[in-house]
């Protein structure tokens, strides 16, 4: 007989702990533990409940739960003492059916991970689609988590216990994120054109116009088509727009979307995925044969990243009347003129101006994203409500003192450039730190003409920072250059600043935002408030209309601009739950007489 949440909520302490056995390896006190937490309002609020358990347990008590996994084709496996649960977990992605070779190269790993991190190597095998890695995939991960350090490993590995178990619960509950799952695979088509040179790598890059955005353009048009949206186009800057219209006529619109363009051996992830939420909510209204009262327009924007021509935010600055018509003169790496690569593609250069919206025809914009940081992965959270998309500042900064030989001259009279940057570069680290959610970087760093042996005379370095606010990023920015000035006039050096990047912070409409929290609360989730670090296309729709954005959990620590982006398909699931609740809440609202 199936589980369900009104069985578990209602059962008695020990019928309940035994309903949920077999979730945790040997570790029953974590379930026992968990059902305090009773009445559980989904699947997600009693995942929650159990990730919070390990959360606050004793260091002791977690590298005891990890212990009490057995290695992967290790001798639990061989010797057939697996629990039932691993071992269909092992046999799933065969473990069990291992070479000779496969099982050497895993008995090498286990051993030397243990010995490194003193508890087995914990990964969920089945993966974030939950059909199960591949050996060479489980193998690969075993080689590049054997780097890690011990604190960042057991986080790592606690992550992993988790995956297990929300993979486990969706056996016992018989729900799957059926949609979640439908929409990973749509990423990894979509994954499958890349431009040459590196699709032969299997590496993803789609950069603006070439044969591979093209296709993507193409397929994400077809689904639109399939998804039942009733009119789709690619405009004139290579967007695809698709039209889910509204019950009446004239009625207002919801703008949402993401970019489909990537950086250079990119994530599968990033942009697409608030393409492919909406897209999906819509083939849902679709089949269900409703209306709502607003129209939502999905757009699929054709340039965020700014690879092949320098024109970020290309796709959403043309619906906001930013697209620069010198951008027409540019020349990719291989002299190719924008202008040309469009007439090329079959757009219509002469149609830009039209594509800018009129706000007045439209509610607000929201964008679905994958976090694109460690957060909400350290966290324990699927889901994150932005704040505010930050505003950042960059500088290049060059130092000027004197070279010198580094063995005649005393510490007292050099007027060393390399320390001087070093100094600043420890003040934007202690000074972002001191207000809540700035950032500051020298992400670049130069000695031109260094040697090991002369005092430098010249550094090079850049600076950029971040902050929710504009006047919270002024205050850093006016601290980190009068700390510079300091620095210079101490140590007898001269600088100069080059002013790169200033772009406004976005804070989200309160409304929206709102709309977003309570949708992530209706599916028994925390609330979790955050700034967004990195630009998006809701900054550009900013200028025109209220924005909000939502943050789905990454995998792998949250990395992203990287081929270990990833999420789970449970946690698209729950942002595709998270905008159908936000669509239904404007919908009641429009509604209302």
């Amino acid at each position: 007989m199936t589980l369900t949440l009104e069985k578990l909520n209602s059962a008695s302490a020990q019928d309940a702990l035994t309903m949920l056995d077999g979730l945790y390896e040997h570790s029953s006190w974590i379930a026992e533990k968990a059902l305090a937490a009773r009445p559980f309002k989904s699947l997600a609020h009693l995942k929650t409940a159990l990730t919070n358990v390990v959360s606050a347990a004793t260091k002791s008590q977690q590298l005891a739960l990890l212990s009490a996994h057995p290695e992967l084709a290790g001798k639990a496996m061989l010797d057939a003492n697996l629990t039932a649960e691993s071992a269909s977990e092992q046999s799933t992605v065969g473990l069990t059916n291992c070479s000779p070779q496969e099982l050497k190269t895993l008995s090498q790993l286990n051993h030397a991970y243990s010995e490194k991190f003193g508890f087995p190597f914990m990964l969920a095998v089945r993966g974030t689609r939950g059909h199960g890695l591949t050996k060479k995939q489980i193998i690969d991960t075993f080689n590049r988590r054997m780097l890690s350090h011990p604190s960042f490993e057991i986080r790592e590995a606690l992550r992993n216990v988790h995956r297990v178990v929300e993979l486990r619960i969706n056996d016992k509950f018989g729900q799957h994120p059926e949609l979640g799952n439908e929409l990973w695979d749509w990423h990894e088509t979509l994954a499958q054109f890349s431009d040459p040179g590196f699709k032969e790598n299997q590496q993803l890059t789609v950069t603006y116009l070439t044969d591979a955005h093209r296709a993507c353009a193409a397929f994400i048009k077809n689904k639109m088509h399939e998804c039942g949206f009733d009119s789709v186009e690619i405009d004139a800057v290579g967007n695809v727009v698709g039209i889910y219209k509204a019950q009446t006529e004239n009625a207002q619109t919801l703008l949402t979307g993401s970019h489909y363009d990537t950086v250079r051996n990119a994530g599968k992830y990033d942009g697409r995925l608030g393409i492919f939420t909406p897209m999906a909510c819509v083939r849902k209204l679709y089949r269900e044969g409703k209306r709502l009262p607003f129209n939502i327009e999905v757009v699929g924007f054709a340039e965020e990243e700014g690879q092949r021509y320098k024109a970020t935010f290309l796709g959403s600055g043309a619906l906001t009347g930013d697209f620069e018509p010198a951008w027409l003169d540019q020349k990719d790496a291989n002299g190719i003129a924008m202008r040309d690569a469009m007439v090329q593609a079959g757009l219509k250069i002469d149609d830009i101006p039209g594509i800018k919206r009129n706000p007045t025809d439209y509610l607000g914009f929201v964008e679905v994203h994958i976090e694109q940081g460690p957060v909400l992965n350290a966290l324990d959270l699927p889901l994150g409500v932005v704040t505010s998309i930050n505003g950042n500042v960059r500088y290049l900064c060059e130092m000027t003192g004197m070279a010198c030989h580094a063995g005649t001259t005393p510490m007292k009279t050099r007027h060393d450039a390399a320390l001087g940057a070093a100094e600043l570069m420890l003040f934007v680290e202690k000074r972002a730190a001191r207000d809540a959610d700035s950032v500051g970087t020298v992400g670049m760093l130069q000695v031109p003409g260094g040697s090991i042996n002369v005092v430098p005379g010249r550094c090079m370095l850049s600076l950029d920072m971040r902050a929710p606010n504009d006047d919270q990023r002024n205050a850093l920015e006016a601290s980190v250059l009068d700390e510079l000035s300091e620095i210079c006039k101490r140590r007898g050096l001269d600088y100069t600043l080059e002013l790169t990047v200033r772009a406004a912070a976005a804070p989200s409409a309160s409304a929206w935002q709102g709309y977003w929290e309570k949708a992530v609360a209706s599916l028994g989730l925390a609330v979790y408030q955050m700034p967004s670090g990195a630009g998006h296309d809701a900054m550009k729709l900013h200028k025109i209309m209220p924005q909000a954005m939502l943050f789905v959990r990454g995998q792998n620590s949250g990395i992203s601009h990287n081929p270990l982006e990833s999420t789970t398909s449970d946690d698209i699931q729950l942002g595709i739950d998270a905008f159908a609740h936000l669509l239904n809440q404007l919908a009641q609202e429009q509604a209302r007489p």
